[in-house]
């Protein structure tokens, strides 16, 4: 009896030893997890995540036994490759939300590795919260926020309009008249929607009821969190409309916010409470949501020290080997094209006159861009302009990436009425013809006729989904994330053809295009610091 508790207890220090060395090998991912748990409060709950998935693995431990032969684990070594695949290819490209993502398949996999198929079913939910804490890359984090944003400004004018006050809005900005209220990202809602969705995970897992009930209790999280941080928006302008801008700053803001997630959490509860009603339980609400029993210590079956140890070598060697492959392509920096800065980019453009303009620093901040340029063109002759904006990124790998026009738009209140992609056939660039999106966008009676595109490393893209793949596969074969935004903009008048918009960039078009080269590196570049020597 006492050479099987031996032998368990050296077999659960070997699988512990791999979860130390699986951390190491995942430490700089986990590190920058961590910090964006601490920096942003969008997921400051995050380091509640592991330890709340570690309680409800530990509370089910009478289920879980150490498994028998080692072809029982080779479903968990395949998914602890498949995450090391993972692993070296978000290094590889330094895309860390991939690398994180990898730490969870691969966690997974060394889970069902010692506790097979069958603990893996048992372990399968707390697991797979673990994704709460993983964040967004950025791209989808800006255009959740942009989004909801919008509609939050949106429902919360409706509120105010409601109490009786006049207002008015204007993309994301509240115009009460005295006083004008920017709905700004940390007003978006996002700080409710991923610790509640988190929460609500969490109760749709522990609530006893069907399947149908537990999803609509997951999903409904998002529309709460719209409609209470449009309520807590309402009520601000409200409170503004009477008592002036001190009622949307300091600490009467914060314990606002700090109310309406409440507020949530006690509406997820009543819902919960109507679902238990309708399925004819009668339960109080300290019942909705039952942690799991305690089954008491767990038997393990534990075969012979050799049979198991080969399941946990096998994990140490899997993980030594993602780990040097790893370590082989860290460091890799990004190639460095070498191009002319914006700040020489003529102003004058065939008949086109140009003046410099300039972003202010809380652009600068927020679009983290290498180097940019705006020029306003006219053509005296014809009383027409052209705004032209391009902004460059000498790397996209850290969180500095290519904004879309799409998404920021309706920001600063046009509508888009019309978005197409469309090609030139006769303007050309890198021997392709060049293709653009086209929008027209409306602020009350005034129309603007929009072209822009994504210029990456030679290639003309216009969807932005696509920008992220290939901006994924450049930087492994490639080892460059350089990239650019080009976008043209000419207002319409009231009585004018918006042909003859199209028709004036197209003629823009043909001067720029030329011109762009020197400035925005295509798929041949030369890096910075390299010299052409005679005989080299």
């Amino acid at each position: 009896m006492n050479t099987e508790n031996t032998n368990a207890n050296g077999i659960w220090s070997l699988w512990g030893i791999a979860f130390l060395v699986l951390c190491v090998v995942f430490r700089d991912s986990l590190l920058e997890m961590a910090t964006t748990w601490m920096d942003k409060e969008e997921y400051s709950h995050g380091f509640f995540i592991p330890l709340i998935t570690v309680y409800l693995l530990w509370m089910r431990r009478g289920e879980l036994a150490l498994i028998q032969g080692f072809k029982a684990s080779l479903p968990g070594l395949a998914i602890i490759g498949v995450g090391l695949i993972l692993f070296i290819l978000g290094g590889l490209a330094t895309i860390k939300t991939l690398e994180q993502y990898a730490f969870l398949i691969v966690l997974t996999g060394l889970f069902a590795s010692a506790f097979g198929l069958h603990g893996l079913r048992i372990g399968a939910v707390p697991l797979l919260f673990l994704i709460f804490m993983v964040p967004f890359p950025n791209f989808i984090l800006n255009n959740l926020s942009s989004k909801l944003q919008l509609i939050s400004s949106w429902l919360g004018v409706e509120f105010i309009r409601a109490c009786d006050i006049m207002v008015y809005l204007e993309g994301n900005v509240i115009d009460l008249g005295s006083y004008k209220l920017q709905v700004v990202d940390a007003c978006s809602g996002l700080r409710y929607l991923f610790p509640l969705a988190s929460l609500a995970f969490l109760c749709a897992y522990l609530f006893k009821g069907p399947f149908w009930q537990k999803l609509l209790i997951f999903l409904s999280s998002m529309p709460l969190t719209i409609f209470m941080n449009s309520f807590r928006i309402g009520v601000i302008g409200v409170l503004v409309d009477n008592w002036g801008t001190e009622m949307a700053e300091g600490f009467l803001h914060d314990f606002e916010g700090w109310a309406v997630f409440l507020l949530c959490m006690v509406l997820l509860f009543i819902e919960m409470w109507i679902f238990s009603r309708i399925s004819g339980r009668k339960l109080a609400m300290g019942e909705l949501v039952q942690i799991p029993e305690e089954w008491g210590h767990s038997v393990s079956r534990v075969a012979p020290a050799v049979v198991l140890n080969k399941s946990v070598f096998a994990a140490l060697l899997l993980l030594g080997i993602g780990a040097a492959a790893s370590e082989i392509f860290k460091g890799r920096d990004d190639i460095v094209p070498e191009r002319k800065a914006f700040l020489n980019f003529p102003t004058t453009l065939g008949s086109w006159q140009g003046r410099n303009d300039y972003l202010t620093q809380f652009y600068l901040n927020e679009l983290k861009l290498t180097d940019y340029v705006i020029i306003n063109f006219i053509q005296p002759e014809a009383r027409s302009s052209v705004n032209f904006y391009s902004a460059y990124y000498q790397s996209q790998r850290k969180g500095a990436v290519v904004h879309s026009p799409r998404s920021c738009i309706p920001g600063d209140g046009w509508q888009i009425s019309s978005f197409e992609q469309r090609e030139i056939p006769d303007l050309h660039v890198d021997g392709q013809a060049l293709q653009v999106n086209r929008a027209i966008i409306q602020k009350g009676e005034s129309r603007q006729l929009v072209y822009f595109w994504f210029h990456q490393r030679g290639r003309m893209i216009t969807n932005e989904y696509m920008v992220k793949w290939y901006l994924f596969y450049d930087a492994i074969t490639m080892n460059r994330t350089d990239g650019a935004l080009i976008r043209l903009v000419t207002p319409v008048d009231k009585v004018e053809d918006i042909a003859v918009a199209d028709q004036r960039l197209h003629q823009f078009l043909k001067d720029l295009l030329p011109e762009l080269p020197a400035y925005l590196p295509g798929k041949t570049i030369v890096p910075v610091g390299y010299s052409a020597a005679p005989g080299k």
